[in-house]
């Protein structure tokens, strides 16, 4: 399976600019799957509600979402790429999944960084798995990375690939996501976006370095910091349904549950 990233910089709030952009990268480009970034179509630093009310569309109804669609559809490969989805008067930062002609699924991102609890409403959704054809693929955006349970339930109900939509200003994100890959023995695809944003008195630098890994915690291939880059490495998915760590470890069937009920009770007062 032919699995890659589409690294670039979003111009913000030029959807019709980052929407071609993103199509003339993948002119031509043979994959089944392809990533693209967090709020591909609009860039990311909002400064106001209102200006994320303004860019958010509905899904699968948007725009977006249907030259998604058309883009798949030409290119053969199924496309996750992020986008602020709107649904009545909430907003969510969401990760679309489109099949050649058609939107699959929709995830909304469940962790929150920063000047995003501002504007987006946390989603509502438990993370998903969904089985492509090829194989079975699972959604997370960005700030996702840093809750290793997000990973963790996805491995857990089948995902050989993580489709992982970033924007990342951090440092650490794609050295963690080796350790995610590891633990979980799954493949990751984090993409990454470039660049830099100033506005409303604020600025972020984008890290790019998008990357896929291996479920052994291999990077397979990472990209530079600035380069706009479409990369495609060739998988095999199955590999990522071998939990066994040796002839005594099994990964998965090694879990000890009830010892960890800890990990999802609130604690008090918290």
């Amino acid at each position: 399976m032919k699995i890659g990233f589409v690294q670039f910089n979003p111009a913000f709030g030029e959807v019709e600019k980052n929407l071609s952009n993103a199509s003339s990268l993948i002119e031509g480009v043979k994959a089944d799957l392809l990533v693209m970034p967090e709020l591909f179509n609009t860039g990311y630093l909002f400064t106001s509600r209102k200006e994320a009310l303004d860019l958010a569309e509905e899904v699968p109804g948007g725009r977006t979402t249907e030259a998604l669609a058309r883009m798949a559809k030409k290119s053969g490969a199924h496309i996750v790429a992020g986008l602020a989805e709107r649904d009545g008067d909430e907003i969510y930062n969401a990760a679309v999944l489109v099949a050649p002609g058609a939107h699959v699924a929709t995830y909304r991102k469940i962790h929150l960084f920063f000047e995003e609890k501002l504007w987006f409403s946390p989603g509502d959704k438990k993370p998903a798995v969904y089985d492509i054809g090829h194989c079975r693929v699972g959604l997370m955006v960005c700030f996702d990375w840093f809750f290793p349970e997000t990973t963790r339930i996805l491995a857990l109900q089948g995902a050989d690939v993580i489709c992982h939509s970033a924007n990342l200003v951090l440092p650490y994100c794609q050295d963690a996501m080796i350790t995610r890959c590891l633990e979980n023995r799954v493949f990751a695809v984090t993409c990454n976006r470039t660049g830099s944003e100033e506005r409303g008195g604020k600025k972020l630098v984008y890290t790019g370095r998008s990357q896929i890994v291996d479920p052994r915690g291999n990077v397979l291939y990472r990209a530079g910091r600035e380069t706009d880059e479409v990369h495609v490495t060739e998988l095999d998915v199955t590999t990522a349904r071998d939990k066994q760590l040796n002839e005594h470890n099994n990964l998965f069937s090694d879990r000890r549950p009830r010892f960890y009920g800890a990990l999802v009770q609130k604690l008090q007062g918290g």
